[in-house]
């Protein structure tokens, strides 16, 4: 039995060797971790009895003092000799674990959601030696004081998990994750998990770890955790507890590409103009290429004559219909829930659609999901800063018309008093609302903005409006455009005056252009090279001016001074010779660019979570919005800064 036993050390011993002769040549500490030389100063810190808990042994990196520390290399296997007293106990121990396993609870000390041991050094040896996953322990928290840092953050976001869940074996690398996990189980931040939460997490969670990790999961830079929040993007926890182990390590395997996006901070590429094509020659014009049909399906989650947004797709779609009698036909699908539109994209693709526009945020879900089932079917979701890899999203950059609006805003006012009525606080929106306040601004520097959204529960929109039109407002800028049914003048820009709204100026959805372009990518053979396969990015097309997938109409009845000075802006911003976010700039709390030459990014745009300083109003909080909302900013929404 000793020489039985003796031979697991031998093992044990020589991945220990081996293990510190790999930190050694890499420059790291070649043995463990000791906590009492990272801890922060004396006094700074506070400590939390946990009581007994099940530590994951993944999470055990180092001792709490020096006294054991050098008979360990880094990976807990031991590096003393065979012929030592320690190798007899630890061989001693190892047998016993074999005979009985072993049960004593160790005793440890949990700091940054690492575990470092005080008592049963040898015991989680051997546990590591036998590939256990947890050992029991009395625990110790040592809570750090707060800082700014990014660890720091996410940890006190872990503190704040734990507390609800008692869950301690899962990590993240970005904040914010955890409550996101909670989200994704149908819980609030502070509700509490029972221990039937706790046994379908722990399963789910275990499941998907084993095929992740099996494929290789270990060897990417993010953490099982973070690949788990992925998977959890696009499909419910339900859908994966009832996979048999075959269809998980297939379902894993195919959504590889998403989680090596995350490798890459989720890098999005955008495409601010349409791929050009060069000029086909005589040859190419004689002899063309024959165009491939395509079979093109909308979905909608309104019909056209309820919702403006639809109605505008909708547009686009007869424009391609129009535009391509012969190469196009499409179908459409309304009024759909987020479950109706998971049914109607398999139904298309049954009936031969190879491409499928699902033109609202809330079907990203439903649209990653199919495909990665139906790789050979091009699937395109409007939405903006969205990051998966096997569809891809289109926006257009419609702050460039909103900055348009408001210069007319602020030269048609009489007292500088506006006002704007946003829908849902998701990306993009932010930047309308800033480009108009800045618009206005510019031709007016007195110029404020009231901010009123439309989708606040217990807010009646038309009670804001009354107490908005109290201070002074003549001109609002209201929903983009009407549907067929709706004889309202409450769009676009518009004067209020004793005989009603006078309409000023209208931004237009140009979807028709939008898709007849992203089609001729398509049938040109352009389409494939805006994917760079050595590059882990998401693609996202985001037009503007200068592809004219976007515009202002304007009343004529706007002087002629106006009409010339919207006609110039117009043009400067559609090539590139003006940028409305560019320059010296101000939020509400401060200074948000001082170089007066520099010009916000894309991303800087597209992420906006402040407002401008010459806007009155607030972006709401999740909690403030309507029901209906949710879909919408559960998938695109946009924080609240913080101060």
């Amino acid at each position: 039995m000793a020489s039985f036993t003796m031979e697991d050390y031998q093992k044990a011993y020589k991945l220990g060797k081996k293990d510190y002769q790999a930190r050694m040549m890499r420059g790291e500490l070649p043995t463990l971790q000791v906590l009492d030389d990272i801890l922060p100063p004396k006094g700074s810190y506070s400590e939390v009895p946990l009581g007994l808990v099940q530590i994951p042994i993944d999470q055990i990196v180092g001792t709490k003092s020096d006294g054991r520390s050098n008979a360990f290399a880094g990976n807990f296997m031991p590096i003393l000799r065979e012929n030592t007293e320690f190798a007899y106990k630890w061989a001693t121990l190892s047998q016993s674990h074999i005979d009985k396993g072993i049960r004593e609870p160790i005793k440890a000390y949990e700091y940054m959601n690492k575990f470092y041991v005080q008592e049963g050094n040898k015991r989680v040896s051997v546990l590591k030696y036998f590939d256990a996953v947890s050992v029991p322990g009395y625990v110790t928290r040592i809570l750090p004081p707060r800082t700014d840092q990014k660890e720091n953050k996410l940890y006190y976001e872990f503190v704040d998990f734990y507390a609800v869940t008692q869950i301690n074996y899962i990590w993240f690398t970005k904040p914010g994750s955890f409550v996101r996990l909670q989200a994704a189980f149908g819980k609030g931040p502070k509700d509490v998990w029972t221990d039937d939460d706790r046994l379908l997490f722990s399963s789910v969670y275990s499941r998907f770890s084993i095929e992740y990790e099996a494929l290789g999961g270990k060897k990417l830079s993010i953490t099982t955790g973070d690949a788990f929040l992925a998977f959890l993007t696009i499909y419910n926890y339900e859908v994966i507890d009832q996979k048999t182990t075959n269809e998980m390590k297939e379902l894993v395997a195919k959504t590889w590409e998403e989680f090596k996006l995350l490798e890459h901070n989720q890098e999005i590429d955008l495409k601010m103009d349409p791929s050009r094509i060069e000029k086909k020659s005589l040859l190419d014009r004689l002899l063309p290429a024959s165009t491939p049909k395509l079979k093109i399906a909308f979905l909608y989650a309104k019909t056209p004559a309820t919702s403006a947004w639809t109605y505008a797709h909708e547009l686009g779609r007869l424009h391609l219909e129009q535009t391509f009698p012969e190469e196009v036909t499409t179908e459409c699908y309304e009024n759909l829930t987020q479950d109706l539109a998971e049914k109607a994209i398999y139904e298309a693709i049954r009936k031969d659609c190879n491409i499928i526009f699902t033109t609202t945020p809330e079907f990203v879900k439903a649209s990653v999901q199919a495909a990665i089932d139906h790789p050979n079917v091009k699937i395109l979701n409007c939405s903006l800063n969205t990051s998966h890899r096997y569809i891809r999203t289109y926006y257009a950059r419609m702050y460039e018309a909103k900055f348009l609006m408001g210069a007319v805003a602020g030269a048609m006012s009489e007292n500088g008093q506006l006002a704007y009525i946003a829908d849902y606080p998701i990306f993009g929106t932010i930047a309308n609302i800033n480009a108009f306040a800045l618009g206005a601004k510019m031709i007016n520097p007195r110029a404020r903005v009231y901010l009123e959204w439309s989708t606040l529960k217990d807010v009646d929109i038309r009670l804001a409006m009354e107490n908005v039109q109290k201070k002074g407002v003549t001109v609002v800028s209201g929903k983009d455009m009407v549907i067929p049914e709706d004889a309202s003048r409450y769009f676009g820009l518009y004067h209020l005056t004793e005989e009603g709204p006078h309409n000023l100026a209208m931004p237009l959805w140009h979807w028709g252009k939008f898709y007849e372009q992203l089609i001729r990518t398509i049938m040109d053979g352009t389409w494939k090279y805006d994917d760079n396969k050595d590059e882990a990015k998401a693609i996202n097309y985001w037009w503007g001016l200068s592809a004219e997938v976007i515009d202002v109409i304007y009343s004529q009845k706007l002087p002629i001074g106006t009409q010339k000075l919207l006609s110039m802006l117009k043009h400067a911003i559609a090539t590139g010779e003006y940028h409305p976010f560019s320059g010296i700039l101000y939020s509400q709390d401060g200074m948000i660019q001082s170089d007066p030459n520099k010009i916000l990014s894309p991303e800087e745009i597209i992420t906006m979570n402040w407002l401008a300083d010459n806007v009155v109003g607030a972006i709401p909080a999740s909690w403030e919005l309507t029901e209906q909302a949710k879909p919408v900013t559960e998938q695109s929404g946009v924080e609240k800064q913080k101060g």
